[in-house]
C-alpha cells in the first residue's frame, strides 16, 4: 500500500471512530441530558476508553457541538434553503424532515433534553440553540411570506404568526410522540395543521 493510500486509511477508520463516539453521545445526552451525561458513559457505549474519546474531542463541549453539527448536516438534507428556492419546498422539506425524525428517536430525545437544559444562559448550548431558533424563524417566514406573493396561503393567513405557530406545534408534537410513539404521528398533524392555512399538498 502507498503512503497515500495508508493516510486515506487512516482518516476513514478516525471519521469511522469519531461517528462512533457521536453516535454514543447522541444516546447518552439524550437519556441523561448534557449536564449529568459523563464521558465515561459515552466511552462504555462507544466501546472505547474514556482516553479514547479525549483523543477525538477534547471535551464534552466539545462532543455537544460536534453532535449539534451533526443534527444540522442531517437537517439541511431535506430542508433547501439555497437563495431562489420556493417557500412551499422549504415548507414540504421542513416535512419531510420531521418524518424523517421519527426514524431516529435518540435525535428527538436530545433535542427535547437539551433545548430545555439550553434556556440556562450558563448552558454550553445557550448559544447555539437561541441561534437556531433564529434562523429556524427566519427560513420558514421567509418560506410563508413566500407562499403569501404566490397565493398559496388561504385568504387572512400571516405568514410569520404560521412560522411561529408550526415550529410551537412541532415542538409540542416531539413531546407528544417521545410519550407516545406509537398514537402520535407528527408529519401528519402538521400536514392537517398545513392544509388549513395553505392552499396546498403537504
Amino acid at each position: 500500500m502507498t503512503t497515500t493510500g495508508r493516510r486515506r486509511g487512516a482518516y476513514a477508520k478516525t471519521a469511522e471512530r469519531r461517528r462512533e463516539i457521536l453516535e454514543a453521545c447522541i444516546e447518552v445526552f439524550a437519556a441523561s441530558g448534557f449536564r449529568s451525561g459523563s464521558i465515561r458513559e459515552i466511552a462504555e457505549r462507544a466501546g472505547i476508553s474514556q482516553a479514547g474519546v479525549l483523543h477525538h474531542f477534547a471535551n464534552k463541549s466539545e462532543l455537544l457541538a460536534a453532535v449539534l453539527d451533526l443534527r444540522d448536516e442531517r437537517a439541511l438534507e431535506y430542508i433547501p434553503l439555497e437563495e431562489g428556492v420556493p417557500g412551499l419546498d422549504t415548507v414540504r422539506g421542513y416535512v419531510a424532515l420531521i418524518e424523517h425524525n421519527a426514524t431516529v428517536p435518540g435525535l428527538v430525545e436530545l433535542h427535547a433534553v437539551v433545548s430545555a437544559e439550553a434556556t440556562a444562559r450558563d448552558h454550553p448550548a445557550h448559544a447555539y440553540y437561541t441561534g437556531r431558533d433564529e434562523r429556524v424563524v427566519s427560513a420558514l417566514m421567509r418560506a410563508f411570506r413566500d407562499m403569501a406573493a404566490a397565493g398559496q396561503l388561504r385568504p387572512g393567513i400571516d405568514p410569520d404568526e404560521t412560522a411561529r405557530a408550526l415550529i410551537a406545534l412541532t415542538d409540542g408534537l416531539q413531546l407528544q410522540w417521545l410519550y407516545h410513539p406509537d398514537q402520535v404521528d407528527m408529519a401528519g398533524q402538521l400536514r392537517t395543521y398545513l392544509r388549513q392555512v395553505t392552499v396546498e399538498e403537504f
